[in-house]
């Protein structure tokens, strides 16, 4: 398993240059079987990230470009009647694949992007008074743009609160960059990529993730963590417990990632700003985003 995990890392790194740290956490967030929010700005490889991870990790891959007219049925499906069988034949939509990409999501309503709640919570989804389940596994790698661009929407909370990590790739250094203007194509390599696991795999690496220890001096500094995000001192509103799952299970993906079976701190504190940022707003007057609340925060609390 520990062999595939680095081959699996190498071969994405081959095609998103000089940003194995997003790899890794984008890594952590499938494998711990959690839904991939990527926010940048056009062009420094969000789509290519997304389609090399659903790749290589031999999973059916939809993409769907969400535009302000995208309507909930273009997602989940719809019935249609055919003349030779004389009846209403379900047709599903792109939502029933294994990794979806909803690219750029913040440019379509709210309507449409409430559609994918419960696909992404229960994995199922409800069309015409019928619940039908989704492949397994499924990931949900969504794309946005900043909210100060044109045409964008804001995420609802509970749909951000979905998503398990939200990561940025940023611009590529000057080494990285130009490895990217002097080689092929990022896409047509990612054309010729090969899987490195299948799904079963896949399924396989999800146990071995929920199978990863947290001693209970871990789970007390887990715990002192979510309660400084309640003080009122950092935050509008603290974390759910949901989100302290979350916040555990990246934490074990990321200890397995390392070869490790317990969780250290070290992964708690790695993986805490891109876990849970997206769901929190600082008090008015800190001064920081949300990121850089996060990491003040934790500098506050202490180790066990």
């Amino acid at each position: 398993m520990h062999s595939q995990l680095r081959r699996l890392r190498d071969q994405i790194n081959t095609i998103i240059v000089g940003k194995s740290a997003q790899v890794d956490d984008a890594l952590a967030c499938l494998l711990a079987g959690g839904h991939l929010l990527i926010e940048d700005v056009p062009g420094v490889g969000k789509t290519t990230l997304a389609h090399a991870l659903a790749v290589s990790l031999g999973l059916r891959f939809s993409r769907v470009q969400f535009t302000a007219d995208l309507m909930p049925t273009d997602l989940v499906g719809v019935s249609v009647y055919e003349r030779g069988k004389e009846a209403f034949v379900f047709h599903p939509g792109p939502v029933f694949a294994q990794v979806l990409l909803a690219d750029e999501i913040n440019r379509a309503g709210p309507k449409t992007q409430s559609a994918l709640l419960e696909a992404m919570e229960e994995h199922q989804v409800s069309v015409e008074g019928e619940t039908r389940p989704l492949p397994s596994p499924f990931f949900v790698i969504a794309t946005q743009n900043p909210n100060d661009q044109l045409g964008t929407y804001a995420l609802p909370e509970s749909q951000l609160d979905r998503f398990l990590m939200c990561i940025t790739l940023g611009y590529p250094d000057r080494a990285a960059e130009r490895e990217l203007l002097a080689g092929s194509n990022r896409r047509d390599a990612v054309s010729r990529l090969m899987p490195v696991m299948s799904p079963s795999e896949v399924q396989a690496v999800q146990q071995a993730v929920l199978a990863v220890h947290a001693a209970a001096p871990l789970l007390d500094y887990l715990q002192d963590l979510i309660a400084a995000t309640r003080s009122g001192r950092w935050f509008v509103e603290g974390l759910s417990p949901r989100a302290g799952l979350a916040v555990l299970r990246a934490a074990r993906a990321r200890a397995l990632l390392a070869q490790r079976d317990y969780v250290a701190p070290d992964d708690i504190q790695a993986i805490l700003p891109q876990t849970i940022a997206h769901r929190l707003q600082p008090v008015p007057g800190s001064g920081r985003g949300r990121t850089e609340q996060v990491r003040a925060m934790l500098e506050t609390v202490p180790l066990p």
